[in-house]
């Protein structure tokens, strides 16, 4: 692929960072919702937790076929779509009029969302040296932040305010907005697929061939587990804020938005942390700031200590995960779309396992246990990652 300039390059980025910005948004924008869905249609909060993991269930199945395409027509061409389809999605999801058909088109929002971010990421694989692209990713990383961050704030102030559907107007207007931009940059710097590209049906058995590779299986494991484990526990942080430390819907998102202040702190010196720690002390020291987060969470009371343990744990979580991220966009460069999306798929279906499984805990009254194991398992994580990111 064509080198691009300098002044092009910071172009498609920063579309790409809008992109990124509000499909971020829409993933996380249902999680401060959860209590007032739970009232609305009258069922438990772990039910209506269904609308969180519709979304995870099928925004990982679908990176299985969004690799493939993006390999074989172009990663942003596949991108500009997907953004078009996630606003029409959007706004069919505020005329929903039960929660079956409100987790069925949240299931639709996750399969058009599929096709953002991992295939952004694999972009930047084929465009930026390996030298520049921790860096790059991690200015990316911040765009995607700021949209978790939006997201859970503004999940709960519509829910609070506007009422929950107009929460999903506002995204569709989003969408369509960067759907606008990203067509109109393709118009002016029209992507070139090579000539020696692989066929639809050779792209998808590359699938196949990929997995077959000890260094992605590990890659594609050890992601899957951090999805149940930090993702998972994450959809109901700010139930466990409305519960335990007596917050509202809206100061339940507000707090939970240090979480991302604490993803932004790490993009934002990606480069020192990267100087000062190395990729294996990166992984050490965000393991144990997850760890440290979550029980602080689980058996806090003060409202400080809940949000000192959400800036705690996004700011660990984010160390982890771009290490993690740098890794998947170099462990199979000839099919970088495929194996990109292969590393999202992971983490999302290692996330919709974790909800399930904190879901039964929350009805239960257990949220303050499962904190406390999804601790425990990061610690053993951690360790895992530090001997194989080494290995590697």
């Amino acid at each position: 692929m064509a080198a691009l300039t300098p002044a092009v390059e910071r172009q498609h980025l920063q579309i790409l960072a809008l992109t990124g910005f509000a499909s971020m948004a829409a993933m996380r924008i249902c999680d401060p919702m959860l209590v007032v869905l739970s009232d609305e249609f009258r069922v438990s909060t772990g039910d209506a937790s269904a609308v969180v993991s519709a979304y995870a269930v099928v925004y990982g199945f679908l990176q299985l076929i969004y690799g493939p395409l993006g390999d074989r027509f172009g990663k942003l061409r596949v991108v500009s779509l997907a953004v078009l389809a996630c606003a029409v999605f959007s706004a069919i999801t505020a005329m929903s009029t039960s929660l079956t058909m409100l987790v069925i088109m949240r299931g639709f929002m996750g399969a058009a969302g599929a096709g953002v971010i991992p295939l952004a990421l694999a972009w930047v694989g084929d465009q930026v040296p390996y030298e520049r692209r921790q860096e790059t990713l991690a200015k990316l990383m911040s765009a995607t932040v700021m949209g978790m961050m939006s997201g859970l704030w503004f999940g709960g102030f519509a829910a609070d305010t506007l009422g929950w559907r107009g929460a999903f107007v506002v995204l569709s207007l989003l969408f369509a907005g960067a759907a606008v931009l990203l067509w109109r940059l393709l118009q002016r710097h029209a992507p070139v697929v090579a000539s020696d590209a692989p066929g639809l049906w050779a792209s998808f058995r590359t699938t196949g061939r990929l997995l077959g590779m000890p260094r992605v299986r590990w890659v594609l494991g050890v992601t899957a587990t951090e999805g149940a484990l930090v993702f998972g526990a994450m959809a109901f942080m700010p139930t466990h804020l409305h519960q335990q430390y007596g917050l509202s819907v809206v100061a339940a998102g507000s707090v939970m938005m240090l979480y991302g202040v604490g993803g932004l702190l790490y993009s934002q010196m990606a480069r020192r942390w990267l100087a000062w720690l190395g990729e294996r002390g990166l992984i050490r020291t965000g393991a144990g700031l997850v760890v440290a987060g979550f029980v602080l969470l689980a058996w806090g009371t003060a409202v400080w200590m809940g949000m000192l343990a959400c800036t705690m744990t996004g700011l660990g979580f984010y160390m982890m995960h771009n290490t993690l991220q740098v890794q998947a966009t170099q462990m199979a460069p000839a099919a970088r779309g495929t194996a990109v999306t292969l590393f999202a798929s992971s983490l999302f279906w290692g996330q919709s396992t974790g909800v399930v499984l904190m879901a039964q805990s929350v009805d239960r009254g257990w949220l303050t246990y499962a904190f406390t194991a999804a601790a425990l398992g990061v610690v053993v994580l951690g360790a895992l990652v530090y001997r194989l990111v080494g290995r590697h």
